[in-house]
Parts: C-alpha cells; structure tokens; sequence
C-alpha cells in the first residue's frame, strides 16, 4: 500500500491490508509524523489523545470488530518505526513514486523516531502493555 500526500509526499506504508490496518488502530494521528521529530510527535499523539480521550476504547472495539487480539497490537513505536522502515529500505526504492514531469515525489518518512516513547501523562496502548 502506498500514500501519496496532497503535499507531494509519498511512500510505501504497508505490505497489505493487515498491516495497514495497524498504523489506523495504534497510530491514527501518523499523517502527522512527516518531518517531526519524535518530541514533536509525541506532542500530536498526545494531542489527538485530549481530543479523543476514549481512543484506547474504540482501538479496542475496533481491533475486536476485525478480529484481531487489542493485546497483540504493536506500540506506536513499532508502527511509526515500521512506516520508517517502509519508507526508507528497498520496498521504497521498488515503490517509487513519481509525480508531475516524472519527477519522484519526496520520501513520505524520513525522520528518526527512535526516541519514541509513550508519554508519561497517559495509559499505555494494549501493544505497549
């Protein structure tokens, strides 16, 4: 599965439709994660989380609704560093997306993440537990 951003950004996000499913139920707020810094986006986690303080629920219910385990899910982390990984190794090179005058569109993810961790202030998410 590749994204392909109004802002000329595009990538590769998943290998199939189970693992698309992961960054919607973990990570909602991932098309946010584009040139942010891990600081930052644990910022816009934390952010979308005051919007929707329920969201560990309705991932949850969601999860069970596809059938799949809430417990078996991976951490934002995994996930952010999963669409990393997409985005910067050899399936990104094979899903090379070009935009206007054949010109490739820039790398959807390119920052670091590494420093992700869950904030402090809120419960962990079922993969994190």
């Amino acid at each position: 599965m590749v994204y392909v951003s109004l802002d000329g950004e595009a990538g590769p996000i998943a290998l199939g439709l189970p693992e698309l499913v992961q960054p919607c139920l973990v990570a909602p707020w991932w098309r946010d994660a584009p040139g942010r810094t891990a600081e930052q986006l644990r910022a816009v986690a934390d952010e979308y989380r005051e919007d929707l303080p329920d969201l560990d629920e309705r991932r949850d219910r969601a999860a069970r609704a596809l059938g799949l385990d809430p417990a078996a899910l991976p951490s934002e982390a995994a996930v952010l560093a999963r669409l990393g990984e997409l985005s910067r190794g050899p399936v990104a090179t094979a899903c090379l997306v070009l935009g206007y005058e054949d010109q490739p569109l820039d790398p959807l993810f390119g920052a670091d993440w590494t420093g992700l961790q869950p904030s402090q202030d809120r419960p962990a998410t079922s993969g994190e537990r």
